[in-house]
């Protein structure tokens, strides 16, 4: 009795969401283009790290380098961009990743990553609108931050700020009205945030290579000598010089740098979430994401180049870097328009946070997996109203009085946990059977009274009768039967994938907390890794044998399986560099999730109610181009 309630308590954590991809039905408005979605994803991506990380790379980690490590960083970033872009020509819906996981590996996993995506957007909403507010409040001389520092006191440390921010509060209630106001309109306002931005930067970049000087990335031990001399005696504090040169820091600086800039490209999976809003999803969900990755990363690349151009990188001001670089170059009235464009930037930034948040909240609660009422779409503007403002005061009460600096972190575990996933799912569907309905093979309910009874008719006969005979071998795991997935073949794959996943997660632990000991060679670390990159290699062999989906996509992740599995690995080293109270903090978030999930989730989703599911009946026959996305539930 026992074992039949835990077994099917198990099923209940992985059972798969059915899409149905026959209908183009939804409750929202579709009404974004294909510039309108590289607009929200440029905006939310080239946020204020433009402004700021690059001086602080450049002088800290990296000197002159500091363009290779946006360029490691952005193929990094691409890697889960190919990814989510192959998922959004696969499954146009609302839900992002949140779906993607539920489709293919199991509602627990679905929860988990809906649940970190939900954190990642408040927390990076409220500390985005933070920033928004110290900018301005810096451009008009501190008198915000100086009035309310005087006249209140709330500083509690590592968790609440020195005061309450009332203008962040403000903004993030402002853009949440915009927003249920509708997606057109959001979407404009977004379009010329962004392209203001994209004016200020190419202005910086202009500037940067005009009057910038080669010879700053060839600084020698002299020079550095004779201009710290001169920056102490006008009060500049001089950085750490290195070994000069280009790579300053050597290569170790590049890849520490590079690890720090990847953060800088997070943001363009908000574009995945439009599933439902997007005119031709299929087609602009993946031009949206490859294009604002290119336009990014070349924004990234010149802006850090220019800076390094037209001072040196020890002399870089990591607080304030480009309205410093140009006062050093007697371009001092450049900084006006450098403060334009970081308010323009942040101002995306923050309309690229708080659109995704909504979607996800609205698509797990249609599931049932959050509470049903968050799941409202007001009739007049097809937006999620009441997601979107439950989420919008959350995000502006935690930007109101919390000290965000230490969670942000957090955003981290959320987004990595969520690229990791959508790379796994990736690599299972494509090994998948075909999931097409068609004339011969057509699933029809029949509804008499208050019974259900699910008609199979014209089943096929060839590759459906081939997969009820056919059975596992060892041989089978590198030598497949045939050209075409078979449910045997799915199984092989989904299974290889869980263990290499798990390899991953075992052998990116190691580097990441043992690099020392590996360094110098101890025995005891250097053979476990060894045999994790055995185990891996095998399973990425047995994957990589395995016949291939022949379904037609508008996009696809090419060299399948390494790039899913390159980035997989990414993914987690990059959440293995996170510290303790990240993970402590990560815990506590989780706790609350499951919570939820175990005492209302579970019982409600859409998956334990199939009379909710969309019915085909026997007066209404199916479209012989129908299809619905159905992983093999038998895995």
């Amino acid at each position: 009795m026992l074992e039949k309630t835990m077994k099917s308590f198990g099923k209940k954590l992985i059972r798969r969401r059915v899409v149905d991809l026959s209908s183009e039905e939804t409750r929202f408005a579709r009404c974004l283009s294909t510039l309108d979605l590289i607009a929200l994803g440029v905006g939310s991506t080239l946020g204020a790290g433009v402004y700021v990380l690059a001086g602080e790379v450049a002088m800290e980690q990296a000197g002159p380098s500091i363009v290779l490590c946006f360029f490691i960083a952005a193929v990094s970033s691409v890697l889960a961009g190919l990814c989510y872009a192959e998922f959004g020509a696969r499954v146009p819906k609302a839900g992002s990743a949140y779906l993607y996981s539920f489709v293919t590996v199991g509602e627990i996993w679905a929860f988990t990553t809906g649940w970190n995506l939900i954190l990642s957007y408040v927390i990076g909403t409220a500390s985005v609108a933070r920033a928004w507010s110290s900018a301005f409040d810096n451009i008009i001389g501190n008198h915000i931050s100086t009035f309310f520092r005087n006249n209140t006191a709330l500083h509690l440390e590592n968790v609440l700020a020195e005061y309450p921010d009332f203008f962040a509060l403000f903004l993030v209630l402002l853009l949440t009205g915009l927003l249920a106001f509708g997606v057109s309109e959001s979407a404009l306002v977004n379009k010329i945030f962004t392209a203001i931005n994209l004016l200020v930067l190419s202005f910086v970049i202009i500037s940067g290579f005009v009057k910038g000087d080669v010879k700053n990335w060839s600084v020698s031990k002299e020079y550095y000598q004779n201009r710290s001399h001169e920056a102490l005696k006008s009060g500049i504090k001089a950085g750490d010089f290195g070994a000069g040169g280009f790579f300053p820091f050597g290569f170790q600086g590049v890849l520490s740098g590079a690890a720090t800039c990847f953060y800088a490209f997070v943001g363009f999976d908000c574009i995945a979430t439009t599933g439902e809003e997007a005119r031709n999803p299929q087609r602009s969900i993946p031009i949206g994401i490859i294009v604002s990755l290119l336009i990014c990363f070349v924004a990234y690349f010149g802006v850090s180049a220019a800076l390094t151009l037209m001072v040196p990188y020890f002399l870089v001001n990591k607080d304030s870097p480009l309205p410093e670089a140009f006062k050093d170059v007697g371009w001092e009235p450049a900084r006006y328009v450098v403060a334009i464009g970081s308010l323009c930037a942040l101002s995306a930034s923050l309309l690229g946070s708080m659109f995704p948040m909504p979607r996800v909240i609205y698509a797990m609660a249609e599931d049932g997996l959050l509470f049903k009422s968050l799941s409202r779409v007001h009739s007049r503007t097809k937006t999620p109203l009441v997601a979107t403002v439950v989420s919008g005061i959350i995000s502006a009460l935690m930007a109101f009085v919390f000290e965000l600096k230490d969670l942000v972190n957090l955003m981290s575990i959320g987004t990595l946990l969520a690229y990791s996933l959508v790379a796994v799912c990736v690599l299972i569907l494509r090994y998948q059977p075909e999931m097409v309905s068609s004339s011969k093979d057509l699933e029809m309910l029949e509804v008499n009274g208050s019974e259900e009874e699910k008609v199979i008719m014209n089943l096929s006969t060839g590759s459906n009768q081939t997969t009820l005979k056919e059975k596992f071998t060892f041989g089978s795991l590198f030598c497949p039967s045939g050209d075409t997935p078979t449910h045997i073949s799915g199984r092989i794959v989904y299974i290889s994938t869980t263990i290499v996943s798990i390899v991953i997660t075992a052998l990116c632990g190691i580097l990441a907390q043992e690099r020392k000991a590996l360094m110098n060679g101890n025995i005891g670390w250097v053979v476990p890794c060894v045999l994790l990159l055995a185990i891996s290699l095998v399973t990425t062999i047995i994957i990589w044998r395995q016949p291939e989906s022949k379904m037609r996509l508008t996009f696809k992740v090419p060299a399948l399986p390494l790039l899913p599995l390159f980035s997989i690995f990414v993914n987690v080293y990059l959440m293995m560099q996170l510290d303790a109270g990240t993970w402590a903090r990560f815990a506590v978030w989780m706790v609350i999730g499951f919570a939820i999930y175990f005492g209302y989730g579970i019982w409600h989703s859409v998956e334990a109610q199939p009379t909710r599911r969309p019915q085909l009946t026997a007066n209404k026959p199916l479209n012989s181009t129908s299809s619905e996305l159905r992983p093999d539930t038998s895995i």
